[in-house]
């Protein structure tokens, strides 16, 4: 199974470019999302790779072969790949079996027997085996998508191309395709670009993700990589939520804002130099007045702050805290048996390794 290599990728259409001198590198088998705002590039990315598109500058190679370039460019059905569009693009007068079938009719070294075989083994594997003779009108969303899956799948292509393929479901049919889409990467091991602009959906299927800004990848790295250590604001905003805190390092670790002084992860800070800060909502504790020894003993930033507001949400109380001595307003996660009142004075712990400086502040 061979990987996708891209090379200076660039795609202008007029002044405005698309995507811009793009690298991106994908391993044999591996599932890579792009993910980004509308407008990042990403679809055009997929595109270009696809070879619906021809790129100003750069390459894309698959393996040992070059599928793109600014001279030439391999024409989609020469390109061993397979697409999953948004909109299911399904025959609406043919049966389940016969769309997926559909791309096999071009395998002319495959008998009627193979062919019906290998449906009847994909339509097992999707979970469809009681639905092979229906018409895509008779089928939820959840199922339509499964057959557009189940079509791209069974022609066995190298590359597989997934253009956000989950954007008309609703919201419990999506969480449930996306651990269905895993699984199958997993049974079959294709290379897989995939295309989403849902920071939960990417992070859930991926093997790694590539943050798309302006057409280019400002960072790629695992769920955890991105969530964990965030290079740039942008990539802290996007991926999961967070507060962003600026300030000032006023020593190689401690970073001070107003009020506020914050020992943080590095020590390696510039003194005297602006410092963005991301901090996880979830990695601040509120703490009871008898555990603030315990707290100061191991460490942790101690911050002093009033309930602005309290929203509970079931599974736990969402709270924005005015950090006394200062402008910072910091969004807090709690507990759900925690309860407070608008005006109530509480105290923070924040660990300095929840303190994370932004390397990339204006990215």
């Amino acid at each position: 199974m061979p990987g996708v290599t891209i090379k200076g990728l660039t795609k202008r259409y007029g002044d405005v470019a698309a995507v811009e001198g793009l690298d991106l590198q994908v391993k044999p088998g591996e599932l890579v999302s792009l993910l980004g705002p509308s407008g990042c590039g990403k679809t055009t990315t997929l595109r270009l790779v696809a070879g619906f598109l021809k790129p100003e500058a750069g390459e894309i190679w698959v393996g040992d072969r070059c599928l793109s370039s600014p001279i030439t460019v391999v024409p989609p059905e020469r390109r061993r790949m397979a697409m999953i569009f948004q909109s299911y693009a399904l025959w609406p007068h043919m049966t389940v079996a016969g769309n997926i079938a559909y791309g096999l009719r071009f395998k002319k070294e495959l008998s009627k027997a193979d062919r019906e075989k290998r449906v009847k083994e994909i339509l097992r594997i999707v979970q469809l085996e009681l639905s092979e003779s229906r018409y895509p009108g008779e089928l939820s969303g959840g199922q339509q998508q499964r057959v557009a899956v189940a079509r791209a799948l069974v022609v066995e292509p190298e590359i597989l191309l997934l253009d956000e393929p989950l954007s008309n479901l609703d919201a419990n049919l999506r969480e449930e395709m996306r651990f269905e889409i895993r699984r199958l990467h997993e049974a079959f091991g294709i290379t897989t670009l995939y295309v989403t602009h849902d920071q939960a959906e990417a992070m859930v299927i991926s093997d790694r993700i590539a943050v798309l800004r302006g057409g280019r990848a400002v960072q790629m790295g695992t769920a955890e990589d991105l969530f964990q250590r965030p290079r740039s604001r942008f990539v802290a905003e996007f991926i999961g939520k967070t507060n962003l805190v600026d300030g000032i390092a006023t020593e190689p670790g401690v970073v001070t804002r107003g009020g506020v002084r914050l020992r943080v992860a590095s020590a390696d800070l510039t003194v005297g130099a602006p410092v963005a800060l991301s901090i996880r909502p979830h990695m601040i504790e509120l703490v009871a007045d008898h555990q603030i020894g315990t707290v100061s003993a191991r460490g942790d930033n101690l911050l002093r702050g009033t309930v602005q507001r309290a929203s509970y949400l079931g599974d736990a109380v969402d709270c924005q805290i005015q950090v006394e001595g200062s402008d910072v307003i910091l969004r807090v996660v709690a507990p759900p048996g925690l309860r407070f009142r608008q005006g109530e004075t509480v105290s923070l712990a924040v660990a300095p390794s929840a303190c994370i400086p932004l390397v990339e502040s204006a990215v």
